[in-house]
């Protein structure tokens, strides 16, 4: 029997031929997010048969290469180089050299480096292929028990608070607005507490939540509960570890509890009336007058019980 998407060697389509492509072959190689096995024959074979390999870091690279005998040369593509590097290297590509684009781990271009010089081969008409693999973000997802499409990858959440809080807001608006999808972050070990913390007063205490840790690797872990729970736990226990968030979809009839007054008071804790009022306001759709003007009767609420 045939597999489904499966197409033999034979198969052409006459009816279609492929445009001319100039040059060498751009190709994009998934690598391993932990467990060295997760690294494809083919992906071996498309890094052993290119003129170069990119890398973020050839320290980390250099381990594949003498895991599988792979002798071709590696050279660093990373944030700090990337816009230098790309005219040299589509050059490259326009004289006919294969170079392979790999990540420190998973996809490229995943919050990863790479997507200057993919758009700058896409306008050189150079061939671009990949080779799928590894993939933190979607092994989280399909671990998390929560709804898996529709699904939003955000990559890195801002590493400042107040950024992040902003951010999650716009999120938390478009929610609001109709978005109904599995969120999916990663986050730094020693970023995670404070992280799940704005969630929660974002998304709030109620939301289910999933922090999967270590994929792929000896100490995976996905640990599903609340983002309460999960933000008191985490408070109080050190996290280790590559990790990615994720954040069920909303739920308009589970979030009776989410108040505006609820919100207020959370943000007003430990920002500003202005900055909670904005925040709020944001979060919610909703004008930032009409949310200052009931956040300042909270602090008169507030100071009238103090006295």
């Amino acid at each position: 029997m045939r597999l489904r998407h499966v197409r033999s060697e034979e198969e052409t389509d006459e009816d279609e031929p492929a445009a001319p492509k100039k040059g060498g072959l751009l190709t994009l190689v998934a690598t391993p997010i932990g467990n060295l096995g997760d690294l494809s024959p083919r992906a071996v074979q498309a890094m052993r048969s290119a003129d170069l390999v990119l890398c973020e870091d050839t320290r980390v690279t250099a381990r594949l290469f003498t895991e599988h005998n792979i002798s071709t040369r590696a050279e660093p593509l990373h944030e700090h180089n990337e816009r230098q590097r790309v005219p040299g290297l589509i050059d490259r590509l326009l004289g006919g050299q294969q170079i392979a684009l790999v990540s420190d781990a998973g996809m490229p271009l995943l919050s990863d480096p790479g997507y200057r010089l993919v758009r700058a081969a896409i306008d050189a008409d150079i061939t671009i292929t990949a080779v799928p693999g590894p993939n933190a973000a979607l092994t989280g997802l399909v671990l998390s028990g929560l709804p898996p499409h529709p699904f939003l990858f955000v990559g890195f959440a801002p590493p400042r608070s107040a950024a992040r809080k902003e951010s999650f807001a716009t999120l938390h608006a478009a929610e609001r607005a109709g978005l109904r999808a599995t969120l999916i972050w990663h986050e730094a070990p020693h970023r995670l507490a404070e992280m799940l913390s704005d969630l929660k007063d974002i998304f709030g205490a109620d939301r289910s939540a999933v922090v999967a840790r270590e994929l792929t690797k000896r100490f995976e872990e996905a640990k599903r509960g609340t983002l309460g729970a999960l933000a008191s736990f985490y408070a109080e226990t050190v996290a280790r570890g590559e990790i990615t968030v994720l954040v069920g979809p909303f739920d308009e009839l589970e979030q009776d509890a989410d108040t505006l007054d609820d919100q207020l008071e959370t943000a007003l804790a430990s920002q500003s009336v202005k900055d909670a009022a904005a925040l709020v306001a944001k979060a919610n759709g909703l004008p930032k007058k009409t949310v200052y003007a009931r956040a300042l009767e909270l602090m008169a609420l507030r100071q009238k019980n103090g006295d």
